[in-house]
């Protein structure tokens, strides 16, 4: 044979070392294959004949028990497997929704959990004449896939079943018969039954399979995801935590505002203990100076999107009721022009501190320095009264003979008087500055219906912006949950307390400080659902959270995270575990055992208000 007859191969290489008949072997082996290849070119096809059943096929495979057919308590005792037809092989995607009907109109809802090709003949495709026809052929050859099975491995998730006309569902307890037609799922009540998505509440995004979103044949064809937002199930979501967790990137702050937005909506309200039903105050603390845009509409929201969103019930445009609470700090200045939200400047009075010793504590305190310093401040405000300065602070411990009598009277050592004195210095630019207290803007600060946003994007000092957001939020949490709070203005509204990179301020750590903010966000969390507090957390490093926060978390929404250690600690499922690295920007994974299955959906591609800088 000739190089060119070889097409795309190269001609056998030869061995000095072999021998002419060596040579002559491996060259009349190659020959039979290539006539092999050329006879079958030459050959007539025969005439077949049509084996297609009469009828037009219903679904996309039936129930197979070659492998077995058994359902069990235990998933991994499991043993479901379906045929799929070669006409619907392409259609089917892992994660993809199907149901299986029993004789007496119940049926099982499943979703494809693997995909494989059997072999369905004992023949043998790798040699050298099956690969070397491929490699010369123009692409797939479908016919050559009728050579194999394509079987799909299910995970049954509930029996859907009808009581007095209404679809309701119960756990998986009976297995499908041999033969059982499966279809795919395309009716969104049968969908969300099966899912356990509620009908009503707050939207989230639209329910997808592998970055693509589900659709039915109903209108709209997509299927919305909702949180519970009501009573008649139990306590609405929104009080029993929110975390969203993502990367860089990920859309999470896209994510967060179009959740937020929903909140603010005007027929958004809570019944309150007194009877009145009051739209919740949501305050978001804005390391980035990203939510007070929320004030504006979104220019890039065209009308055919608006209208999309009023069919859907979701709600947009800027929110007017948006305030942004400027923290007063040093001579830092703050630029507003991304925004025309109205600014309104305060300060964090010293006062503070005198239920909040933690608060002006600069560095790690062990239990005989916190004590010490706790016995100071109460000293200090029986000496200065309430209204003591911070300056007034420091002059009173600059006192030689206070720390001479405290030490001679064995109260407070002076080793400890002195770190004391050292961790509480450095606050100059925090406390007492030129603007009103944040006590006396109660009303502005927590008002129904009203986002309040904290920026912090303008202080360069990381301790400042600590002892800013963690005396604003443990005043909130303190009021919340007091049965006799000074400020009842925030006892009475629904509270959404929103937090941008939580992890700065949650954090698992030895020093007695840290130790009082988690214990005071961990008590939070527990009693929200009674007091009507919400804490929304939304960070990229969710296993910098102290676990005995991120235990009363209800609901946690995961976008992409490019971090083992991150993605393990959202303790999602793992079969979505695995996406979360490969998620596109907008995808998020949402856990919720309360309001539904784990389940995959895509975020809106328009911001719902403002969003980004020009």
């Amino acid at each position: 044979m000739t190089d060119a007859d070889l097409g795309d191969f190269d001609p056998l290489d030869t061995d000095e070392d072999s021998g002419e008949s060596e040579t002559a072997t491996d060259s009349s082996e190659t020959a039979r294959v290539d006539d092999s290849l050329e006879a079958d070119a030459d050959v007539n096809d025969f005439e077949t004949t049509t084996l297609e059943p009469r009828g037009s096929d219903t679904g996309i495979g039936t129930i197979c028990v070659s492998q077995g057919l058994r359902v069990a308590t235990d998933s991994d005792e499991t043993n479901l497997r379906a045929y799929v037809t070669a006409d619907n092989r392409s259609s089917i995607r892992l994660g993809s929704y199907v149901l299986a009907s029993y004789p007496d109109g119940e049926r099982l809802f499943c979703q494809i959990a693997g995909l494989e090709y059997a072999q369905q003949y004992h023949t043998d495709d790798a040699t050298e004449i099956h690969a070397r026809r491929a490699m010369r052929g123009n692409g797939f050859d479908p016919d050559a896939e009728a050579d194999y099975k394509f079987v799909a491995e299910l995970e049954p998730i509930a029996v859907l079943y009808s009581d007095d006309g209404e679809l309701k569902r119960r756990m998986t307890d009976r297995v499908p018969k041999p033969q059982t037609v499966i279809s795919q799922a395309t009716d969104t009540e049968e969908i969300k039954t099966g899912l356990k998505m509620p009908e009503d509440g707050v939207f989230l995004g639209h329910l997808s399979v592998g970055g693509e979103k589900v659709r039915t044949n109903t209108s709209p064809p997509t299927i919305d995801y909702r949180l519970k937002d009501d009573y008649e199930a139990g306590d609405p979501l929104v009080f029993r935590h929110t975390l969203i967790a993502g990367g860089t990137g990920s859309g999470k702050t896209h994510g967060a505002k179009n959740i937020l937005r929903q909140y603010l909506a005007d027929e958004r309200r809570y019944p309150m203990a007194d009877g009145r039903t009051v739209n919740p105050a949501v305050v978001q603390f804005d390391p980035q100076d990203e939510y007070a845009q929320m004030h504006d509409d979104n220019p890039d929201l065209d009308g055919e999107f608006a209208r999309r969103l009023e069919r859907e019930g979701i709600a947009y445009g800027g929110h007017e009721e948006t305030t942004a609470f400027v923290p007063k700090v040093g001579t830092s200045s703050y630029a507003a022009g991304h925004h025309r939200a109205e600014q309104v400047e305060f300060t964090i009075p010293f006062s503070m501190c005198r239920e909040r010793p933690w608060l002006v504590s600069g560095g790690s305190l062990n239990d005989n320095q916190y004590g010490a310093l706790t016995y100071l401040i109460s000293r200090f405000f029986k000496q200065y009264g309430a209204g003591g300065s911070y300056r007034e602070f420091k002059s009173f411990l600059d006192d030689p003979a206070l720390r001479e009598e405290l030490d001679e009277s064995g109260r407070v050592h002076e080793a400890t008087y002195d770190a004391v004195r050292r961790r509480v210095f450095g606050f100059d630019d925090v406390f007492d500055q030129d603007a009103r207290p944040i006590t006396e803007l109660i009303d502005s600060f927590v008002a129904p219906g009203q986002l309040s946003v904290v920026p912090t994007y303008h202080i360069n000092d990381s301790r400042a912006t600590e002892a800013v957001v963690l005396a604003l939020s443990s005043l909130l949490i303190d009021q919340k949950l007091s049965n006799d709070p000074d400020f009842d203005r925030i006892k009475e509204t629904p509270l959404i307390l929103g937090m941008d990179e939580a992890h700065n301020f949650l954090t698992d750590a030895d020093s007695v400080q840290a130790r009082k903010v988690i214990q005071k966000f961990t008590e939070a969390a527990k009693q929200g659902r009674k007091e009507r507090l919400g804490l929304f957390l939304i960070t990229q490093d969710p296993q910098d959270i102290d676990d005995a926060v991120f235990k009363q978390i209800n609901t946690t929404v995961v976008l992409n995270l490019g971090d083992e250690d991150a993605i393990k600690s959202v303790n999602i499922p793992s079969d979505l575990e695995s996406k979360v690295p490969y998620m596109e920007k907008g995808q998020m994974v949402v856990y919720s055992p309360d309001n539904s299955e784990p389940v995959e959906l895509i975020g809106l591609s328009k911001c719902l208000t403002r969003h980004g800088r020009d």
